[in-house]
């Protein structure tokens, strides 16, 4: 038998952890092969994330010595089997440029995902999904179905046991109560001009403001709207000589890729909740 594992774990720092993690580990006959760690000096916090193979212990036997292990040192721990694709759920709407993105680096081996099901408050991407043989679901939205259709989303996301939510530009705002049963697996994608241009039309409030930089923000969903722990961040710079859809195009090439890093480094279990922030081993 041979597997290789993910180990996520956070803790009060305290003299001796990566000994006694690294004594663990070579205890069940694990051989480490990658690992990282970080002392939150303003919290006393302590997050490692170490990569192993192990060649003795059955999943379920190795997943109870983790859990003992971590009951014994005050931690809180996570066994990853790292060859098992992460089930996931992408909510859209009428921006597709984030679901291609995802979809075609899923298809193409960059990202450990098992997409098993698309949602969407439009039939714009129903023949998109198709092309990927992924479930698409049209799901409306009016605001006295809300709360029957995040039911439904909710019980699609139990059905096919996804353990990532992604809000690929889904352009509604999640209630309370889901937020809560998707915390800490539910990333959303924004761009950066979030609070200085709200609403409708950002690029061209942008554009009208003469702005020199524009970007995108990945964070996880919380009920603070657009103000969960932040995973990733990027920005390009424009001029004066670009128009209104130069701007937007330039902007929605940078969402896809914050979002497809942030979701590659979630699927890879490199991202760990610190509070109101990440800690993200890359």
């Amino acid at each position: 038998m041979n597997a290789t594992y993910v180990l996520t774990l956070s803790c009060q720092d305290k003299p001796g952890i990566v000994h006694a993690v690294s004594g663990f580990l070579l205890e069940q006959g694990g051989n480490i092969e990658e690992a990282a760690q970080y002392n939150d000096h303003g919290t006393g916090l302590f997050f490692m994330r170490v990569q192993f193979v192990c060649q003795r212990l059955a999943p379920a036997d190795l997943e109870r010595a983790v859990q003992l292990f971590a009951r014994e040192h005050a931690m809180q721990a996570g066994l990853h089997p790292l060859h098992q694709p992460m089930p996931t759920v992408i909510f859209v709407s009428q921006q597709g440029h984030c679901l291609n993105d995802l979809l075609f680096r899923w298809k193409s081996g960059l990202l450990p995902l098992d997409i098993r099901a698309i949602i969407s408050n439009h039939r714009d991407f129903y023949q998109l999904a198709a092309s990927y043989n992924v479930p698409f679901h049209h799901l409306p939205v009016t605001p006295e179905t809300k709360a029957q259709v995040e039911a439904r989303q909710l019980e699609i996301v139990q059905q096919e046991r996804a353990e990532l939510v992604v809000l690929a530009r889904y352009m509604q705002i999640l209630s309370d109560d889901l937020c809560r049963q998707l915390a800490g697996k539910a990333i959303n994608i924004h761009h950066s001009f979030l609070p200085s241009f709200k609403g409708a039309k950002p690029y061209y409030q942008a554009h009208d403001r003469g702005v020199k930089l524009i970007g995108a923000t990945a964070h996880y969903v919380t009920a603070d709207l657009d103000e969960g722990p932040i995973i990733e961040q990027d920005v390009a710079r424009v001029d004066h000589s670009m128009d209104v859809d130069d701007l937007t195009a330039i902007g929605r090439d940078t969402e896809s890729q914050v979002l497809a890093r942030a979701v590659k480094w979630h699927s890879e279990h490199r991202v760990l909740l610190n509070g109101h922030r990440t800690v993200v081993f890359k």
